[in-house]
């Protein structure tokens, strides 16, 4: 081939690829794969576009996101579901849900949660972008918009009870440190989000809670706050079924408090001060919720902080 053909061959190329990027259309997967810098232009020009502007390129700008998200590589699956919570934030909620938008979006990130990796569930300090379960969290006010309670039946299940059910599934035999953490980290906006609905996961919620304060978690403990936290919450929003499980939380919680304050290890005192602080409002809570059988006096609760 000429050398004057074959450059304007490459010039016809790059002003092609010029006007996929400024339209927001991603190359076919053969193509970005082997031009890795397509995806990471791709998910730049994205995340500069939003309101109300996103929402006119929604066509070209979702199926491509999809795709990467799907990836075999973890990378690229990172990135895809970046894109798609750029997209869940930054475009009405009636255009999510136009022709099942919404509905593609969700079963996409749902497949996502049977991936034992830490940092696509959630946010990764390696790759520092938010991931699976805060996407899903920002899209279920969506999917929910399309549904209707009427009053004398029972609330039809969501699709967060969908998720909070394979979050506990996978929470109540897990063993490894970081997707622990990660779980628990997001476990606190799970509750807030069904409120009084989580009594349809008490159960399992008690047997999480009891399970994941028995371990110590290293020297910050985030997993065991995560925890206490999870379980002030759980007792505000669901305190009528919270004293026929009286004895089951009152040990857990003291068998907390008697392990951080004989606890000799690295664990700075602020962190242990937290811990029995958090443990304590627990104890307290728990009185309330008990109509007084458990007795937390005033006096005793600065030996417990």
């Amino acid at each position: 081939m000429p050398e004057e053909l074959q450059y304007k061959k490459t010039l016809e190329v790059r002003s092609r690829h010029r006007v996929i990027y400024c339209g927001f259309t991603c190359p076919p997967r053969e193509s970005w794969k082997n031009n890795p810098a397509t995806k990471h232009v791709f998910s730049w020009t994205l995340q500069k576009v939003t309101r109300p502007w996103l929402s006119q390129h929604l066509e070209r700008i979702l199926p491509p996101s999809l795709l990467i998200s799907d990836d075999y590589q973890t990378e690229n699956r990172i990135l895809g579901v970046r894109c798609l919570h750029h997209i869940v934030l930054n475009v009405p909620a009636a255009d999510l849900l136009q022709y099942n938008r919404a509905q593609v979006v969700y079963h996409a990130l749902f497949n996502h949660l049977y991936t034992p990796e830490h940092h696509l569930i959630q946010v990764s300090v390696r790759f520092d972008i938010t991931a699976v379960l805060p996407c899903l969290l920002d899209l279920f006010p969506i999917l929910e918009k399309a549904l209707h309670w009427k009053g004398g039946a029972a609330r039809p299940t969501t699709h967060c009870d969908e998720v909070l059910q394979l979050v506990l599934t996978h929470m109540e035999p897990e063993h490894r440190l970081l997707l622990r953490r990660t779980y628990a980290r997001n476990l606190p906006a799970f509750v807030k989000r069904l409120g009084i609905l989580t009594v349809r996961h008490l159960k399992r919620l008690e047997r999480v809670i009891v399970g994941y304060l028995e371990v110590y978690d290293g020297p910050e403990e985030e997993a065991r706050l995560k925890i206490l936290e999870t379980l002030k919450l759980l007792m505000q929003y669901t305190w009528p079924r919270v004293s026929c499980r009286l004895v089951v939380l009152l040990k857990a919680l003291l068998k907390l408090i008697c392990d951080v304050a004989r606890d000799s290890s690295l664990t700075p005192e602020p962190v242990k001060n937290a811990l029995l602080e958090e443990a304590t409002d627990c104890l307290i809570l728990l009185d309330h919720c008990s109509r007084g059988q458990v007795k937390v006096r005033d006096s005793l609760q600065p030996s417990f902080r």
